[in-house]
């Protein structure tokens, strides 16, 4: 499960994960529920329907061989006719339910249904073995998940459906559900940025996901600068002590005219960046302290495409998710 508060990038972050982990050969299944598209959008292909497509080859492991990715976008409404033709045999008589409007009434009003039906399709994913004739079996699953505001919430669902379904299927398949979020199968990574209120809510959806006895994965951090000026310059930079002569002394050397101005805007510009850094070096404090393992994923200059999804995929793997 990949989650972090909205702007934070979690869906490219669930993405490049799922990338990392097709290699040697392993198959992947990358999943959505929020309707978007995103992932469409991200590999640049067609939008999915409510069917497993082939995206993507993922990285080449170190044997050279390269796995799959496959996605699935995953709306409400189709996983409750599925639902209904696994558990109830309807059939013909569900797709009657979808034309009066029962299907979109029951995943909008009746309450967690929405939800039960989206964990409930990523499950079954996760358990298929060699009797689920037909499906592919998947060596990982990883769902671009609700934001953290909501993630507990999301996952938690099957617990309160649980204790009001008193038994037939739907009282086992929340038992189900929730036996495997709150097993060591699962994890819920984190993807946060180097500032104060994406860092807070990460810490404060994983107090939440341990009260909910949910597994904490990693804090993956994303979109981090480049380290353009080595300690000694963020210093001066930051103190004011940078020297204007040698400055100006470098840009004649580059064959660039420097003046007093140009001189003094680089001046401010690099104190606006040892400003910046330093806010990012608190933020990244507080994230060791969450004691959790951390990743980092850079700013990509050109945006996210599909050569910068293989690049952030790489660099999880460097270090070792």
């Amino acid at each position: 499960m990949v989650t972090g508060k909205g702007g934070t990038g979690k869906s490219t972050v669930a993405a490049a994960l799922a990338l990392a982990l097709a290699s040697h050969g392993r198959r992947v299944l990358l999943c959505e529920v929020e309707g978007r598209q995103g992932i469409a959008r991200m590999f640049d292909v067609d939008p999915l329907p409510y069917a497993e497509r082939r995206i993507a080859t993922g990285l080449a492991g170190a044997d050279g061989r390269a796995g799959a990715v496959h996605a699935l976008h995953i709306d409400p409404e189709s996983a409750l006719m599925e639902y209904l033709s696994m558990y109830y045999k309807l059939g013909r008589a569900g797709r009657v339910l979808d034309r009066f409007g029962v299907v979109e009434f029951a995943t909008t009003i009746a309450p967690g249904v929405r939800d039960v039906l989206l964990t409930g399709k990523v499950y079954e994913a996760v358990k298929r073995n060699s009797r689920n004739r037909g499906a592919t079996q998947y060596d990982a699953v990883v769902l671009d998940a609700p934001p953290t505001g909501r993630i507990v919430q999301f996952l938690g669902v099957n617990t309160e459906l649980a204790g009001l379904a008193r038994m037939g299927p739907i009282k086992h398949q929340a038992d189900s559900v929730m036996t495997l979020l709150r097993s060591p199968r699962t994890a819920v990574h984190l993807v946060t940025l180097l500032e104060e209120m994406p860092v807070q809510e990460t810490a404060d959806a994983i107090e939440e996901l341990r009260a909910a006895e949910l597994p904490v994965g990693a804090v993956m951090v994303n979109q981090v600068r480049p380290d353009e000026l080595d300690d000694t310059s963020l210093a001066d930079a930051l103190a004011g002590r940078l020297d204007g002569p040698r400055i100006a002394a470098d840009l004649a050397a580059a064959g660039v005219e420097a003046g007093d101005t140009l001189v003094a805007e680089l001046t401010e510009e690099a104190r606006d960046h040892a400003e910046r850094r330093a806010l990012e070096d608190e933020q990244r404090s507080r994230v060791a302290a969450l004691d959790r393992p951390t990743y980092e994923l850079p700013r990509l200059a050109g945006g996210v495409d599909l050569g910068g999804l293989y690049e952030l995929a790489a660099r999880l793997r460097e270090q070792g998710m």
